[in-house]
């Protein structure tokens, strides 16, 4: 577990990387809101050379409270989409790009595990979205799980940010 944790890491490093190095080449700013990944994407940019040049900053909305209070989502409209769903990725992508400086955001909303959160969705579940100044908004969901069981919840965290990553790499 730790060795797979260690190289989705490493992975996730250099995909840092190269996404620094191309916002820069763009001139372009990003801002993050991060649920289940709770800083780990940011905390992957911070690490680089060059991050502050194009790292606006980051949101960490871990609970719905947060995202109620932090990005201004509406509460109904979690209770009615779910908390992990593309709804949600997406409303919390606008609307910290609506709050910042930036020129496109990455959102990821999703369940790390070990436990669920009633609603069903299994562990593992992410939901990613990144939007763009001029309206676009892209979102996919993944699952990352095991040989039918959920992953360690850390691998779930690291999974995650790597495609948070991978994702802004994609649309820009």
């Amino acid at each position: 577990m730790i060795e797979n944790i260690e190289k989705i890491k490493n992975h996730a490093e250099k995909t840092a990387d190269k996404l620094i190095e191309k916002l820069k080449a763009l001139g372009l700013k990003l801002a993050l809101a991060e649920s289940c990944t709770a800083g780990l994407v940011s905390s992957l940019l911070v690490n680089k050379s060059g991050a502050s040049s194009v790292l606006w900053g980051s949101f960490v909305c871990y609970t719905q409270e947060a995202k109620v209070s932090m990005l201004d989502i509406d509460n109904n409209k979690l209770d009615e989409h779910g908390l992990v769903s593309r709804d949600t990725a997406c409303s919390m992508a606008e609307k910290v790009l609506e709050k910042s400086a930036a020129d496109l955001a990455a959102s990821v909303t999703g369940l790390a595990g070990p436990l669920g959160d009633g609603s069903g969705v299994p562990i593992g579940t992410v939901w990613i979205a990144v939007a763009k100044k001029d309206g676009a908004i892209f979102a996919k969901e993944f699952n990352f799980t095991g040989s039918n069981e959920p992953l360690p919840r850390n691998e779930v965290r690291y999974r995650a940010a790597a495609s948070v990553l991978e994702e802004l790499l994609t649309v820009i």
